[in-house]
């Protein structure tokens, strides 16, 4: 093989890895069902009558934590509950501009239908939920490798949310139970620098030179978690917890 055969075969294979590692990055993920390991938990709990179901009362998920909204853990919250069968939701966080105006105009006569004819279902418990913490980087870890000039990187993160829930028995206000849950956040990280170097290590080995038009390719990449995500895991977790609390007695 020429020598100016050997520098093209090197400069078109370092270019190919470039494109390829660029076109990698650029994929979108398709939008699909929520498919995580808790989400299913939730789908496997046996479902119960509406009339078997424990009427429960949610007002505002409250949070500690600046990352953290209460605004859409609120809604998160509610919707697990749905999802696991075992609960009637009553939304409180809502009331007043919502349900309350349905009442009102109805009472005054600018609405029809039932909304005033009927007074609002009462709960037999209040889960009273907060995000309580958020431990960054309780671990990380980061390696360092490298051959010929080549330098590969790479390292961990793990941050860790927690959620606390009260169950509060209605009638009088006594918290009768809770559910603490503690999620983790996995991260990780990767560095690619020095392919010209290498190329240049080994040709030099054997006894060539190489071209200085020789493609370099230097690529960084991470993943983390989404918070949101995580949060959501942490809930529906928490609410798995809830419903084995209230799961109907051995016949």
């Amino acid at each position: 093989m020429s020598r100016a055969l050997a520098r093209r075969r090197l400069c078109l294979g370092a270019g190919l890895a470039t494109a390829g590692i660029l076109v990698g990055c650029g994929a979108a993920p398709r939008a699909q069902e929520d498919a995580s390991p808790t989400h299913q938990a939730l789908k496997r709990l046996p479902r119960r009558s509406a009339e078997a179901r424990v009427a429960v009362a949610l007002y505002e998920v409250t949070s500690a934590l600046p990352e953290l909204p209460a605004r859409g853990s609120t809604e998160m919250f509610k919707t697990a509950l749905v999802k696991s069968g075992r609960f009637r939701v009553l939304d409180r966080s809502r009331l007043a501009g919502s349900v309350m105006v349905e009442k009102q105009l109805a009472a005054t006569g600018q609405a029809r239908g039932r909304a005033n004819d009927q007074a609002l279902r009462g709960a037999e418990y209040l889960f009273q939920a907060e995000l309580s913490e958020v431990n960054a980087s309780a671990r990380q870890s980061a390696t360092t490798l490298g051959v010929g000039g080549l330098l590969l990187g790479g390292g961990s993160n793990r941050d860790e949310l927690g959620l606390d829930i009260q169950i509060v028995e209605a009638a009088t206000g006594e918290v009768v139970d809770a559910v603490n849950v503690r999620k983790a956040l996995q991260g990780g990280s990767l560095q690619v620098s020095g392919v010209a170097a290498l190329v240049s290590t080994v040709m030099a080995q054997r006894g060539k030179t190489v071209s200085p038009y020789t493609p370099d390719v230097q690529h960084s990449s991470s993943r983390k978690q989404s918070l949101d995500a995580a949060l959501r895991e942490a809930i529906e977790e928490g609410v798995r917890l809830l419903a084995e609390r209230f799961a109907p007695p051995p016949n």
